[in-house]
């Protein structure tokens, strides 16, 4: 620390809180410890009766905490993420598209365990929509050695840490299947459902059919869907009713199937099957009537072009029961599948 007139710190450290008293109206800090002085910050200190103020030098093996921050977050963060400018060593990160979160967790981990340094984040794997607040870089010390972020910089080297995968516009058809739906007995409430769902991450249904449970039926629209769409729905004969045929028809039609039955509730009946590379998503009746099921775990994922598999679902049983909150569903912004 040492003391300097006010004119002459324009661009150095602060190195004390002043505090500014308006009778009958303020009196509280005006300008906090860490601040970089400003030429148009001179005229107030003044007014303040701050001719002279202390101030932090900084050496050259030191770095302020609004830089440490900036440098944090560009280091960490992709060119899908927007920085605000820092302030009180803090710099937030927002998504700049529409898409999926994508956080390296162990390199995460390695920063967050070098000292001064925090970067928070939301789950891996969330969804999240443009503008949205996914990360902020802290600094916690005023001043940081030049060691720490140059540790980053070997940690960020090959990827970036935060990560936004858009969304792609995809086409789907939609199968639904069951007799008491094809012959008019009740009627059907899956397709506005889906088509919402998928609507609502910028792709579109292009196509739905109705049949009766035929597993042969199935098998054939399977195929005919798959050569015209980027991703299959199927709905209803999801159980293990003898008379819920959708999984043979599935398999019928020639695709692998990844994974049926899940650890997550609502949606354990769930398929996930490929005809080549077309995922066929077989959705349970849970589909129809509850706001978040599997469904929307795994739908994201497929929009970003990553495959569904046995040990991915496996993974969702910690998290994997809904909670149902009663005051309204606030998913993703829950504990559900993360």
């Amino acid at each position: 620390m040492k003391s300097i007139d006010v004119s002459q710190a324009i661009g150095m450290v602060l190195g004390q809180d002043l505090t500014r008293v308006v009778p009958g109206k303020m009196s509280g800090v005006a300008f906090k410890k860490g601040h970089i002085i400003q030429t148009e910050d001179i005229a107030l200190m003044r007014s303040m009766g701050k001719n002279n103020v202390y101030i932090m030098e900084i050496n050259d093996d030191q770095i302020h905490e609004n830089d440490a921050a900036q440098q944090l977050a560009f280091l960490a963060g992709h060119k899908a993420l927007s920085f605000s400018e820092a302030a009180e060593g803090k710099v937030e990160l927002r998504a700049r598209c529409h898409g999926m979160l994508k956080i390296d967790m162990e390199r995460l981990l390695e920063i967050n365990m070098l000292n001064g340094l925090s970067l928070s984040t939301l789950h891996n794997n969330t969804p999240v929509c443009m503008g949205e607040l996914v990360a902020i870089a802290k600094i916690i010390p005023l001043i940081l050695p030049k060691e720490t972020m140059d540790k980053v910089q070997v940690i960020c080297m090959d990827e970036s840490v935060i990560r936004i995968m858009p969304f792609a516009a995809k086409k789907a058809g939609l199968l639904i299947t069951g007799n008491e739906v094809y012959y008019g007995i009740i009627k059907d409430k899956f397709e506005a459902v889906i088509k919402k769902k998928f609507i609502d991450l910028g792709s579109v249904v292009t196509e739905t059919i109705f049949l009766p449970d035929d597993a042969d039926l199935i098998a054939a629209k399977i195929k005919t869907l798959a050569v015209k769409n980027d991703i299959v729905f199927v709905t209803g004969g999801m159980s293990v009713d003898p008379d819920d045929v959708t999984l043979t028809g599935v398999k019928k039609a020639g695709a692998d199937v990844a994974v049926y039955g899940t650890p997550v509730l609502p949606g354990a009946m769930f398929l996930a099957a490929y005809l080549g590379d077309v995922p066929v998503l077989g959705i349970p009746a849970c589909g129809m009537y509850s706001k978040v099921t599997v469904l929307d775990v795994v739908l994201p994922k497929v929009l970003v072009g990553e495959r569904i598999t046995r040990r991915f679902i496996a993974s969702l049983g910690h998290g994997g029961l809904c909670r149902r909150c009663e005051d309204g569903c606030r998913y993703p912004h829950c504990s559900f599948a993360k």
